[in-house]
């Protein structure tokens, strides 16, 4: 699980958070890894950090959600490392609206990256794979919330568990080529987005989880890390909730 040498990753939407440990953890296990994140200046830093630690990162600024931008990072993974070997859908959006008065340009947005940007990125890189004829894996960012209710959360809650069902779907296609495709669906996660809610998000979310803290960006991480290792390579069509037990008990926190 610890041993990524010769694997080529893409991670969209790794600027910071959940993507970036993801990145970073793929780096130090030998990976080489394409970066992506909308904000440019997110995504050069992310790269500058990687390879700072001795890892082999290319940074790829672009909009995860545009077909012709994943086909670009895809062959730019190609020409920088050889080959694309694992791929994480982990750019994401989430607008909080109610469901009343949610827009059609809100709903668009979110269903754009969330699925399309998560679809195109594994149609992209699965076709990569088979061309290399090497195999590989595919990973899914969902949410605790396509398996549980939240207040606001409609249409970002239908992408999650969208993306769980695209997981499944995806086992009749791409298992006869050797790849792998899992989802991971994070709880409350403390990221730099978390943290700027204030303390009462993470007091909250200790409250209201068994476990007695939200997660890290490190607790997910490791669960992605084994998804896409060869420890996991009879695992496929999966989806893991590392939530901390908060879905079992579904006590709302006062700030989501």
């Amino acid at each position: 699980m610890d041993d990524f040498t010769g694997q080529v990753a893409v991670v969209t939407g790794a600027g910071q958070g959940i993507g970036l440990e993801i990145a970073k953890r793929l780096a130090s296990a030998g990976a080489a890894v394409v970066v992506n994140d909308l904000d440019p200046s997110l995504a050069q830093k992310a790269a500058a950090d990687i390879t700072g630690l001795g890892g082999k990162c290319l940074a790829f600024p672009g909009d995860a959600s545009d077909v012709a931008v994943i086909d670009r990072m895809i062959q730019a993974g190609v020409a920088a490392f050889g080959s694309v070997t694992l791929a994480v859908a982990n750019a994401g959006l989430s607008l909080y609206g109610n469901f009343f008065t949610y827009s059609p340009a809100d709903f668009d947005r979110v269903m754009r990256l969330n699925l399309g940007g998560s679809f195109f990125l594994a149609q992209a890189a699965s076709k990569q794979m088979i061309h290399q004829k090497t195999g590989g894996s595919l990973l899914f960012m969902s949410s605790v919330v396509g398996h549980q209710a939240l207040p606001d959360l409609a249409a970002y809650a239908m992408t999650k568990a969208g993306l769980e069902m695209l997981a499944r779907n995806l086992v009749l296609e791409l298992s006869p080529y050797r790849i792998t495709v899992n989802a991971v669906a994070p709880g409350a996660t403390r990221t730099e987005r978390t943290d700027s809610f204030g303390k009462d998000y993470e007091a909250g979310w200790s409250d209201v989880t068994p476990m007695g803290r939200p997660a890290t960006v490190a607790d997910i991480a490791a669960a992605a890390l084994f998804l896409l290792s060869p420890a996991a390579r009879h695992i496929t069509g999966q989806s893991l909730v590392i939530d901390g037990g908060w879905s079992r008990v579904n006590k709302l926190p006062p700030v989501i």
